[in-house]
């Protein structure tokens, strides 16, 4: 069966996806806040390889720049923030569609996926960033949802 990398599109989707998501965010007025302090100037690409790796790809996020350990501390100690997560994962359905991955099942798949990651593992520690333990995996989605 056909991972959901293969089905996006492979490292290309995943590039088009991240791409879509990063302009829908930045315009935003409550999402584009998180980006105030400036990001990385390869984010775009970063991203692509942590979703595709997740996804069922490569490990190119993992073996170029980091572990989940680091993706989630970048995420963390900016207390709650359910209406910003809320935005973000509108942000994310409509950059589907601009990036042309808006057919069901995979469009579900997708959505489910990130909802899932930044409602759950992104937003596990609110109150500091220290508190993420280190060695972390990049947790691995397929079409039946998340993989031990």
């Amino acid at each position: 069966m056909q991972s959901v990398y293969e089905a996006a599109g492979g490292g290309e989707g995943m590039l088009r996806l991240a791409g879509a998501w990063h302009r829908r965010v930045m315009a935003d007025e409550i999402v584009g806040h998180a980006f105030s302090h400036g990001f990385h100037p390869r984010h775009t690409e970063r991203l692509a390889a942590y979703w595709g790796e997740a996804l069922g790809g490569p490990t190119a996020y993992t073996d170029s720049y980091g572990d989940e350990t680091s993706v989630v501390r970048m995420h963390s100690g900016n207390g709650r923030h359910e209406e910003m997560d809320l935005h973000t994962i509108a942000c994310f359905d409509r950059a589907l569609a601009d990036a042309g991955l808006s057919v069901e099942p995979l469009r579900q798949v997708l959505h489910d996926y990130f909802a899932w990651a930044t409602t759950t593992t992104m937003a596990r520690y609110p109150e500091s960033a220290a508190d993420v333990p280190a060695g972390l995996r990049i947790p691995r989605w397929t079409w039946d949802g998340p993989q031990a």
